[in-house]
């Protein structure tokens, strides 16, 4: 899932300049007359009025982080066009198709996407509208677009230029892939690239004032997001998305400011050195403080409890963010917050059938207090009965929940500071996951009662492969008038 979080966060630099802008026109009007508000005789930049700017902001990025820049950066003006093919190739060549096709369904099967949704062109648009410069750490080259007036990219250049300058001390790129597999890993470090970036943003924004983001006690990193959702992209996008535009610059920019508030920049280096390893620790910075690492959670292979016909298309960590986005799809976002804060630890799975492309997606979340497990039992299974509208078949339980769908069966299971979940499957699939994780049997459904009509009997042969790929007994009813004995009898005659 982080993939696609990757992948939406495209430098939505040029939007939190303007919003941050107008957030310090407010509190800092001393500012230097170099980020003033854009004239409405601004023209477009041309090389010359580039290279000089860029300069000027590179140095000046320089003396508020303490990065001296080691090796001469490469600067250079790009038409619109061609940045949106550049970024587009870089979200391509993130992963391969088969990659983003699992991401994609991922996301489906979490309740966070609507099915069939493109999100590739859904990516088109966001970067056609926000897109106007950027740093290529493969290149180490600067870019940046050359239809907007200088003022304008001031701000876009502080921001994009702390990252070159991170990159010559850190390597930004090898550093963030470090986190892999662990895609709620990664997605911390992006946050910490991202929330740092605008972290210096925002004291270049005040440079002249004596102040800088340390000294604003009360500062709201929300507050920068006010018109985001006017973009006419963002206006139809599913929460989700909207919320993983933002994570990585507002939590990070959250998590910068708390980190940065007692030493500055000088604290920067040990960020790199030791960096969060969950976006549980972008989210509440005390916990990076305090070294707190999420449980290690497995999950037992089902490639042989599902049969051949089935395949695995994913296999990771969501974190509290990603948890946060699944619940609030179908809770309200404070309830949503609070339950994922409670997260210690998880790992997801999602197979796919081959033929018919039924999904079954497996959970295993690790909470940090038996309370807290079972209150996440009470309001999961809410949230599971509003995801799934067609059920039937309900069984509720202390600990145990299930009910059945016309795509499969959906089983929910805590255990001690535990839960499980199961959706698309069987119960006999449920029970063999269980029993692999060496847990008690869940509670069985009450035995409903059979009646035989009058000379009809069934039997039933051995299993054979349903349509889904999972065995299943074929039940032969005995034609009328016919002894039992004589049926099974025949039944053992060779052909």
């Amino acid at each position: 899932m982080a993939f696609i979080l990757k992948r939406v966060q495209s430098r939505l630099t040029a939007l939190f300049a303007c919003l941050a802008f107008l957030f310090g026109a407010a509190g800092a009007p001393a500012q230097e007359a170099s980020v003033a508000a854009p004239r409405a005789d601004s023209k477009a930049l041309n090389n010359a009025e580039f290279i000089a700017a860029a300069d000027e902001v590179l140095r000046q990025m320089s003396e508020i982080t303490g990065l001296k820049l080691l090796t001469p950066l490469k600067k250079s003006l790009r038409s619109r066009e061609e940045i949106r093919a550049y970024v587009i190739k870089q979200m391509n060549e993130e992963k391969n198709p088969a990659e983003r096709y699992a991401d994609a369904r991922t996301a489906e099967a979490l309740g966070l996407l609507p099915k069939g949704f493109d999100l590739d062109a859904f990516m088109v648009n966001v970067l056609t509208e926000q897109v106007e410069g950027l740093y290529d750490p493969k290149t180490q080259e600067f870019y940046i677009a050359d239809w907007s007036p200088l003022s304008d990219q001031r701000m876009v250049m502080a921001h994009e230029l702390t990252h070159a300058l991170e990159d010559q001390h850190f390597h930004i790129e090898a550093w963030s892939r470090a986190a892999r597999p662990n895609e709620d890993a990664e997605l911390a470090r992006d946050a910490v690239l991202e929330g740092s970036a605008m972290a210096a943003m925002m004291d270049y924004l005040m440079l002249g004032t004596g102040r800088s983001l340390k000294d604003l006690p009360e500062f709201d990193p929300s507050m920068l997001i006010g018109e985001l959702e006017s973009t006419p992209t963002l206006k139809t996008a599913p929460p989700f998305l909207k919320d993983a535009l933002i994570f990585p610059y507002i939590s990070g920019l959250n998590f910068s400011a708390a980190v940065l508030k007692s030493s500055g920049w000088a604290t920067l280096a040990g960020v790199f050195e030791k960096p969060p390893v969950s976006t549980q620790q972008i989210l509440h910075p005390e916990l990076y403080k305090s070294a707190k690492t999420p449980s290690n959670v497995t999950l037992p292979p089902l490639e042989k409890m599902l049969g051949k016909d089935w395949a695995k298309l994913d296999e990771n960590i969501l974190g509290e963010f990603g948890w946060k986005e699944v619940v609030k799809q179908f809770l309200d976002d404070d309830r949503a917050k609070s339950l994922a804060a409670t997260w210690d630890g998880d790992r997801y799975a999602l197979y796919e059938q081959k033929q018919t492309k039924k999904l079954i997606l497996v959970t295993r979340l690790h909470l940090d207090s038996e309370e807290h497990a079972a209150r996440f039992f009470g309001q999961y299974s809410e949230a599971l009965e509003k995801k799934h509208s067609e059920r039937v078949n309900l069984l509720r339980r202390p600990s145990f929940f299930s009910f059945e769908t016309p795509d499969g069966a959906v089983f929910l299971y805590c255990l001690g500071r535990e839960c499980v979940t199961m959706e698309g499957s069987t119960r006999d699939v449920f029970d063999d996951f269980t029993k692999a994780l060496d847990w008690p049997l869940a509670p069985q459904p009450p035995e409903r009662p059979r009646t035989v009509p009058e000379k009809t009997a069934q039997f039933f042969s051995p299993a054979v492969q349903s349509d889904d790929g999972i065995s299943a007994p074929v039940a032969h009813v005995e034609p009328p008038h016919t002894d039992r004995a004589t049926v099974v009898a025949r039944d053992r005659v060779p052909a």
